[in-house]
């Protein structure tokens, strides 16, 4: 290597010195009389350059052996190799070529200056071709010192990890097609993000005000309400997404063959809240049932709890909720049994609802427990509260109950009561004869008030919804940490065919963690099929980066010697979108990824773009209205619904007060039960 570097070295030096003999023999032969006279001159040198002449006519004109320097500069320039500088750039080329080329090539003017003496003019065009081919030279060495990669120009990356994303649209009857507008190698491009296949659920991720709901969750329900889909919403804000809902539902009238009833859940403003009792006896079928019920109401009031499931004090008083409202479920059959051996109809009064188990689970534990222990199949349930009943001791019970009985006593209150002890509609969303769209809303301020009466609902539609035959439905979950969705996980997983798609927003991975249990968290986030994210930041940001993967991408890895710099040039797999790019997204852009289906793949699932919304949805939504109170309300006024509520709310704790005295009179009247009673009566009695 080194004696062909020796070798190529000696072409360029070769070529170089040819130039400057190029131009030394030009101005000899142009500036002749000025040389002659001072004694420069030499007759070989002028048969050798005549020669030259009238083989090649180089010197016919004073440009024709310039521009032939020129080009052996080129070629020297071109091959030779110079140590890279970093603050070397076109400009310095540009400067030192242009004023180099200027006095070069446009001095023949001065040989025709007639008014000045041949020495003069002589002098002048030898020193101005001389200077201009010095900086000539000086603009090729600046150019080979440019490097062929710009070093900081692209600071953050952002050129290098840009790719090609999805650019065509992919509809079908249950897709969402959100438009994007991405950058790759610096030009803007339009795309869109296809999420045709829904059912393999959602989930939207990002902190506040990145544009989860205005970008995405929107798009959801109204592209969904458009193509027919029955709906349930846990509106987390209400009535922010409820409002839209009921809008797009109005608006979309002849989308649906059945058209769904729009139903509320609100516990703050009862005039636009239908009524429903998750409870329904009628529903029960076994005591799993209410065992599900008991846990989602603990676990969403003590959220550590989801943690410790199977702990003892936990277990306790999810026995005893248990078997509260499995008694009061037993307690109606019985109740309905007696009406109709006497002839009479169902009178429409339930005691297994959710205010009634409040107020039941609050009494004497004297008159309580005798009571629960009359029902056979509660038996084993109330087990670990046995050896306290016998030794009266009540302190000990307390300790084990009270972490039920003393959360439980902050949901009463008359609005709760009102909207849970009717059943103006079932849960069953997407029944084919009933269809519905269903709105469920929270109050950031009563969050942990209403998140177990709130749970109830939530547990029991995915009991329903995740049928065969049934119609398809898309549930829409606003910040899921705020409430614990029991078995959301198993619908997530099973729901696919039984075109059930849901909509997951929250803020970060951590808040689910939290909220959820790490297992649980875990399962959830890798049995989702779409995923959206906005900004995140920490490890929920590397989380997502890890999801997305990695591609190849070019690396530049510069060297510098004394004499050279030696440019690498490789491909790595690094990851396509970084933690740090996931940490800093601007508002209202999302990185993410997409599921297919087998009949309509798509190439480029991963996406980083700007979301956006259409200039038409967004002067729409500005335009909708609140929805309307319901007519039973209407010509209510606020003394008179205050009054309603009221009576309602201590009607409920009548009922529970009739009912334990008039199942103490039972139990005393029966010779099999009466030792339930005689037991717990106080000694000194």
């Amino acid at each position: 290597m080194g004696t062909q570097d020796k070798e190529y070295r000696g072409i360029l030096n070769m070529l170089l010195f040819m130039s400057l003999a190029l131009i030394g023999f030009h101005l000899y032969f142009f500036c002749y009389d000025t040389l002659q006279s001072i004694g420069f001159s030499f007759a070989l040198l002028d048969r050798f350059i005549l020669s030259i002449d009238r083989a090649t006519h180089l010197f016919s004109h004073p440009v024709y052996s310039k521009i032939a320097a020129l080009l052996l500069l080129g070629i020297w320039t071109f091959g030779n190799k110079t140590r890279k500088q970093l603050n070397v750039t076109w400009a310095h080329v540009a400067r030192a070529g242009i004023v180099g080329g200027a006095l070069l090539l446009m001095n023949g003017e001065l040989l025709r200056v007639f008014w000045l003496s041949a020495e003069t003019r002589n002098g002048a065009y030898l020193m101005a071709t001389l200077i201009g081919y010095l900086l000539l030279i000086k603009a090729g060495s600046y150019a080979n010192q440019i490097l062929s990669v710009q070093i900081g120009e692209d600071a953050f990356n952002d050129e290098n990890e840009s790719f090609e994303q999805e650019t065509g649209l992919k509809q079908n009857e249950y897709s969402v097609n959100i438009p994007t507008e991405y950058n790759v190698k610096k030009r803007i491009r339009k795309g869109w993000v296809n999420v045709v296949n829904p059912f393999r659920a959602t989930l939207v991720m990002g902190t506040p005000g990145s544009g989860k709901s205005f970008a995405v969750v929107n798009n959801f329900i109204r592209q969904h309400l458009e193509k027919g889909f029955t709906m349930y919403i846990y509106d987390y804000k209400f009535p922010d997404l409820s409002n839209i809902a009921y809008h797009y539902l109005q608006k979309n009238r002849r989308a649906f063959k059945r058209m769904p009833t729009f139903y509320v859940i609100n516990f703050d403003d009862p005039r636009r809240s239908n009524r429903c009792n998750p409870l329904l006896p009628e529903l029960m079928s076994d005591i799993i049932d209410a065992q599900e019920a008991a846990r989602t109401i603990l676990l969403n009031l003590n959220k550590s709890w989801i943690q410790k499931q199977g702990d003892f004090f936990v277990e306790s008083p999810m026995n005893f909720l248990t078997a509260v409202v499995w008694y009061l479920k037993k307690y109606d059959e019985r109740r309905l049994r007696g009406l109709a051996q006497q002839g009479l109809p169902d009178d429409g009064q339930r005691y297994c609802t959710f205010p009634h188990v409040i107020e039941f689970a609050g009494a004497e534990y004297r008159e309580l427990f005798p009571i629960l222990q009359s029902e056979p199949e509660i038996e084993n349930l109330l087990k670990p509260f046995a050896s306290a009943l016998r030794n009266e001791a009540y302190e000990q019970l307390e300790g084990q109950i009270a972490s039920a009985r003393i959360p439980l006593s902050r949901l009463s209150s008359p609005a709760l009561y009102w909207v849970m002890t009717g059943n103006d509609f079932s849960l069953d969303i997407n029944n084919p004869d009933d269809p519905k769209v269903l709105c469920v809303g929270n109050n950031p301020e009563r969050q942990e008030v209403y998140g177990a009466a709130l749970g109830l609902f939530n547990a029991r539609l995915i009991k329903l919804v995740n049928k065969k035959g049934r119609l398809k439905s898309s549930l829409i979950i606003d910040e899921l940490p705020t409430i614990y969705f029991r078995g959301l996980d198993n619908l997530i997983a099973t729901a696919r065919s039984n075109k059930v798609s849901t909509c997951l927003g929250l803020q970060d991975l951590s808040q689910l963690k939290r909220d959820y249990g790490d297992k649980e968290a875990t399962t959830i986030f890798n049995t989702i099929g779409n995923v959206f994210s906005g900004q995140v930041l920490g490890e929920t940001a590397k989380t997502m980066s890890s999801r997305f993967g990695k591609n190849k991408q070019v690396r530049h890895s510069l060297s510098f010697t004394e004499r050279d710099t030696n440019l690498s040039i490789s491909e790595n797999l690094d990851s396509v979108i970084p933690e740090s790019k996931i940490s800093n997204l601007s508002q209202g852009h999302f990185v993410g990824a997409v599921a297919d289906n087998f009949d309509e793949v798509i190439k480029q699932k991963i996406f980083h773009a700007r979301l956006l919304v259409e200039p038409a949805m967004i002067a729409e939504l500005e335009r909708v209205k609140p929805i309307p109170p319901g007519t039973e309300f209407a010509q209510i006024s606020d003394h008179q619904l205050s009054y309603m509520l009221e009576a309602n709310y201590n009607g409920v704790k009548k009922d529970i007060s009739v009912l334990i005295q008039a199942e103490i009179e039972r139990l005393t009247n029966d010779p099999a039960l009466k030792h339930l009673v005689e037991n717990l009566q106080p000694k000194n009695e």
